[in-house]
């Protein structure tokens, strides 16, 4: 029982240390989803061939990194003091913060649900999920200096 009990403590001890600096967990998922959305700007762009299968890939990476994010867990009250680039509007409108990550999360598995089959399908997801971070950014973000 007693092996149990601290089996069990260090499993809950593991599963608040994912998320023991939220400020520095929020800013690598982050960086993680730029660097996804950045991996398929590339084949809009033409600097990488489109392959399907490996679109697809990343929009399912893409995915699965929105569906991490929770707006409790990595923006809880007291973590806009930092090294922080997120802006007060978060905290005051944490309703319409959830719902832009909502809809980032919905067009990123729409686009799963039909990948793409060329380069234009895949700038007119690009677009519209480019859209929901641009959105997300002016509305939640401070610019850097």
């Amino acid at each position: 029982m007693r092996k149990l009990v601290i089996a069990i403590s260090m499993l809950a001890f593991a599963g608040s240390a994912a998320y023991a600096d939220p400020i520095k967990d929020r800013q690598a998922l982050m960086k993680e989803r730029g660097k996804l959305a950045g991996q398929i700007s590339k084949v809009v762009k033409g600097e990488t061939p489109f392959d399907a299968a490996a679109v697809l890939d990343a929009l399912k990476a893409l995915e699965a990194n929105a569906e991490k994010f929770d707006a409790d867990t990595l923006f809880p009250a007291g973590s806009d003091k930092g090294d922080t680039t997120a802006a007060p509007k978060i905290w005051e409108d944490m309703a319409g913060f959830k719902a832009a990550e909502d809809k980032f999360l919905a067009d990123a598995k729409a686009a799963v649900a039909s990948p793409p089959a060329d380069v234009d399908a895949l700038k007119a997801q690009l677009n519209t999920l480019g859209g929901d971070c641009g959105t997300c950014h002016q509305t939640y973000r401070i610019k850097k200096s």
